[in-house]
């Protein structure tokens, strides 16, 4: 994503990029061409230099054919359009993270090509991001979805995302967002994890802002969410918790399940002693049958044997993460600046 200069119209200097737009296309061919004027208008408005990136991401119902239209047609304009088509469907993440190592602008915007994110807002993301801001994340609190299929699962995602990851953000499943490229290089996209890009950067020190954003219905198509999507976002909090709170320290958390599952072993332990001694019996409990014919005895063992198997994981994760650090040569922190007194001048 290194910048570079660009010519963008015939005649006219070569430029420098300022702002990529990136949206990720998957059969949205009703909605793009009317989506495309409306960013053309919202960028004309910053001043600044930019470019459209759609990438296709397999797309199937004929949208390949209306973006190369829109290509064609931005050739004598003065905001440079790419497509990039990707070979099958590979999911927004990997379309996104296509687009984000294709652009050319210090400020990145990523946004949906449905029609529901509101163009006329790019402006004031960038307003905001220039407040000292390395992230601006959209807030969509009006959204125009179904209540009860959208909205309130949505509400209570948000909630836990914010609550597992330490990162305030009351929309975190807005696709409208405002990045830094500089903070986005040190990350790379995969999986499912374009609604948590902001934890990760977090992780890295950016700073994160939040911006209410408009909401409006899908210019036509159907929504490509469903409630298995729901699952999926589960699924990702707790592979979330993990990087955002113990990714370079992971003997930290298999140490605290080893306790656990110790501290178990000896609750076990104390009620298959106090059933063989009879400790119970002032509190009128009784056990006639000797404790060896019950299961505390194996539930202790297995509790014993998840404690050592999860302190050998522990190890086995540190010794992991340190090589990866050692073979990357990639540093465990990241520098937001330096001041230096023999750099000042009088």
């Amino acid at each position: 994503m290194e910048s570079c200069e660009v010519a963008t119209s015939p005649g006219n200097a070569t430029r420098k990029i300022e702002v990529s737009l990136v949206l990720p296309v998957w059969n949205e061919k009703e909605c793009v061409a009317r989506l495309d004027e409306e960013l053309r208008e919202a960028l004309e408005r910053t001043g600044r230099d930019a470019e459209i990136i759609y990438v296709d991401d397999g797309s199937t119902d004929g949208t390949s054919e209306v973006l190369r239209k829109l290509v064609r047609g931005a050739r004598l304009a003065t905001v440079r359009t790419r497509v990039v088509s990707l070979r099958r469907n590979y999911g927004q993440t990997a379309a996104m993270g296509a687009g984000f190592d294709l652009a050319d602008g210090e400020i990145i915007i990523a946004l949906d090509a449905d029609g529901q994110n509101d163009p006329a807002d790019i402006p004031r993301l960038i307003d905001r991001l220039e407040e000292g801001f390395d992230v601006v994340s959209g807030w969509r609190r009006s959204r125009q979805d179904r209540f009860l299929s959208r909205r309130v699962p949505s509400a209570i995602a948000n909630w836990l995302i914010a609550k597992i990851t330490d990162v305030p953000l009351h929309d975190s499943g807005c696709t409208l967002k405002a990045y830094r490229a500089s903070m986005l290089r040190e990350v790379r996209v995969y999986g499912d994890m374009h609604r948590f890009l902001p934890v990760f950067l977090a992780r890295q020190g950016a700073r994160i802002g939040e911006l209410e954003v408009g909401h409006r219905p899908r210019f036509g198509g159907a929504s490509k969410y469903g409630v298995g999507r729901a699952l999926t976002v589960a699924a990702d909090l707790i592979h979330i918790r993990f990087v955002s709170r113990f990714y370079t320290r992971p003997m930290h958390f298999f140490g605290l399940v080893a306790s656990l599952f110790f501290f178990a072993t000896l609750l076990v332990t104390f009620f298959m002693f106090a059933f063989k001694f009879a400790w119970l019996r002032p509190l009128g409990i009784l056990y006639q049958a000797s404790f060896v014919t019950t299961p505390l005895p194996a539930l202790a063992a297995t509790f014993f044997l998840g404690g050592i198997v999860s302190l050998f994981f522990g190890l086995l994760a540190e010794i992991l993460i340190r090589i990866h650090h050692e073979s990357s040569g990639l540093p465990v922190y990241a520098v937001r600046s330096i001041d230096d007194s023999q750099d000042r001048t009088d």
